[in-house]
């Protein structure tokens, strides 16, 4: 399925004018970095399966964090996206309150709840996330974290084989440092 510039560069904007003010962990680059590149990885794989629904996914990814880390809610996603774009934002958006493995254990299942593409940019957004670890992060944090990634591959990994592949190689790279 082809998808939407016009609708891309919407979102990005959108997300860029939420994220305005932030950057990403440990490089003090603008947040807009993260999501252009979660984004890239989902173009990636929508120009490998024409089946895919651009649109949703691409847009889903570069708004996938303005609910959980902006002002931005799920009626200003609605007014402006629609309602599959609201819902897969939201079903992406960790809710606060749930430590540990049972916040992602219940993100997933809410991820799980929607249409691939929602899975899609989860997946895309851990490949984007599993560069170097943030500056502090321990050997635990760090190994945890390869753990809960291995934990969204194994969730998602059937809704599409190009990221799956992808993020398990990165899985596969990602520092641990071991005793």
């Amino acid at each position: 399925m082809k998808w939407s510039q016009d609708k891309f560069v919407k979102a990005l904007l959108f997300a860029a004018r939420a994220h305005e003010k932030q950057t990403y962990p440990g490089t003090g680059l603008p947040y807009i970095i993260h999501l252009a590149s979660t984004a890239m990885e989902v173009a990636a794989a929508v120009s490998e399966n024409a089946e895919i629904n651009g649109d949703l996914a691409l847009q889903c990814a570069v708004l996938h964090d303005v609910m959980e880390d902006t002002e931005t809610e799920f009626d200003d996603i609605n007014a402006v996206f629609g309602p599959a774009v609201a819902e897969g934002v939201r079903a992406l958006s960790k809710k606060t309150g749930i430590n540990g493995s049972d916040r992602m254990h219940e993100c997933l299942e809410r991820i799980t709840g929607q249409p691939r593409e929602i899975w899609m940019v989860k997946m895309a957004d851990r490949i984007s996330n599993l560069g170097t670890p943030p500056p502090g992060w321990d050997e635990k944090k760090i190994e945890e974290y390869r753990r809960e990634s291995l934990m969204i591959y194994d969730s998602l990994k059937n809704a599409d084989a190009f990221l799956a592949s992808r993020l398990r190689d990165r899985i596969s790279r990602y520092p641990v440092m071991m005793d």
